[in-house]
């Protein structure tokens, strides 16, 4: 089987600009290399906060990169450049709430803030579109609470099989009888 291929998206002005480090996408490599143990490609991208430019990468990592995952990180707070949230909805068939809900009820556990957060997920074809927040712990956080769903999601998409080490998260999938 071939490597399976994740798209990790930072939206913001200041990384493509090459202001700072982008320290937000380095995380979900990070954290994306500790849970899986299948092979897996990372096809990473630093993008402006513009809803146009964010739904042509979206629909470039879903269509023509054959991304089961693609995975977002900034844009999705209440300024008025933060259209993240948006153009995900925009791409997507189907969205999955679920997703948002549960990274936002797992951020208030550390921040009140969190309620102004719209990270949400939807589905685009074959791939999964996660939206994150954009701080590098928060990003863990997230993943941590939602990632244990992907790999089965990603299944039900006839995706490739994501293989995890169980020490580090353990995915849900169900017992066949």
């Amino acid at each position: 089987m071939s490597k399976a291929k994740i798209g990790i998206v930072t939206v913001s002005d200041r990384a493509s600009a090459g202001i700072y480090e982008d320290l937000s996408g380095k995380a979900i490599i990070e954290v994306l290399s500790e849970y899986l143990t299948s092979e897996w490609e990372p096809v990473y991208k630093v993008i402006p906060d513009e809803q146009d430019v964010i739904e042509a990468t979206l629909i470039d990592l879903a269509d023509n990169q054959d991304c089961c995952l693609i995975v977002t990180t900034g844009g999705t707070g209440p300024a008025k450049r933060d259209v993240t949230p948006e153009a995900t909805e925009a791409v997507c068939d189907r969205m999955m709430p679920g997703f948002g809900e549960l990274m936002r009820t797992e951020s208030l556990k550390f921040v009140p803030t969190a309620i102004l957060s719209r990270q949400t997920a939807g589905l685009r074809d074959d791939s999964l579109i996660v939206n994150l927040p954009g701080k590098p712990k928060s990003i863990r956080e997230c993943l941590d609470a939602v990632f244990p769903a992907i790999p089965y999601c990603i299944d039900l998409m006839d995706g490739p099989f994501l293989e995890c080490d169980e020490a580090v998260i353990k995915p849900f999938r169900p017992k066949v009888k």
